[in-house]
């Protein structure tokens, strides 16, 4: 991410295709030269671009190239329902580094449910750009509000990956799509539904 950020390397790294494995895999990255998002969840793969400030468009395709990527392949997963008292990012930041301390790290894991409302952006930097920092790599970027919805949402969580696959501030990076798969994107906010919200961690 910090090479992406501050040393200007837009171009794709990895070609979504090259992954051998697509069973049981999962992952999340932008696109290359930072024009979309990409989620795959379940050997599925979904790219998200910008058409609107209101409209996206989400595809299913493998044919894709990322400057830095997570995946994994998860084939068992322990399902345990969240509580009640984590419905934001930092809740649930807290909650998984305080329940996961014995557990191999890093980790990807996986939340469905409803979000009473939510944020998330998609990358859309225009063509030909050039940047060296954070800010720059989020010119054109669109944010859009979801509210009342059913998602799934494919995680990463690490304490030792601060600016290579999460930002600087968070041990997260979340991508977001609803189960229509008609929107997804990077989750900047959150309001879980209570009662809702299954946390799945992996048990392998």
């Amino acid at each position: 991410m910090k090479n992406v950020m501050w040393k200007g390397q837009l171009y794709g790294n990895i070609n979504l295709d090259t992954i051998a494995n697509k069973t049981n895999l999962y992952g999340l990255g932008p696109v290359e030269y930072l024009s979309g998002e990409i989620l795959i969840i379940d050997g599925k793969s979904y790219k998200s671009t910008v058409t609107s400030d209101t409209t996206m468009n989400v595809e299913e395709t493998y044919d894709i190239k990322a400057p830095f990527f997570g995946y994994a392949n998860i084939s068992k997963w322990k399902e345990q329902t969240l509580p009640d008292s984590i419905q934001t990012i930092q809740q649930l930041e807290t909650y998984l580094d305080k329940t996961t301390k014995s557990a191999p790290r890093p980790f990807m894991f996986k939340l469905s449910g409803t979000v009473e409302q939510a944020t998330i952006h998609i990358v859309n930097l225009p063509k030909g750009s050039k940047i060296s920092s954070q800010a720059e790599a989020h010119n054109g970027q669109k944010t859009y509000k979801l509210k009342d919805e059913q998602v799934d949402i494919i995680g990463f969580f690490s304490t030792e990956h601060k600016a290579i696959l999460t930002h600087h501030d968070t041990f997260l990076h979340m991508h977001l799509v609803t189960t229509d798969r008609q929107k997804m994107g990077h989750l900047e906010e959150v309001l879980f539904k209570k009662g809702t919200i299954k946390l799945y961690l992996p048990n392998e």
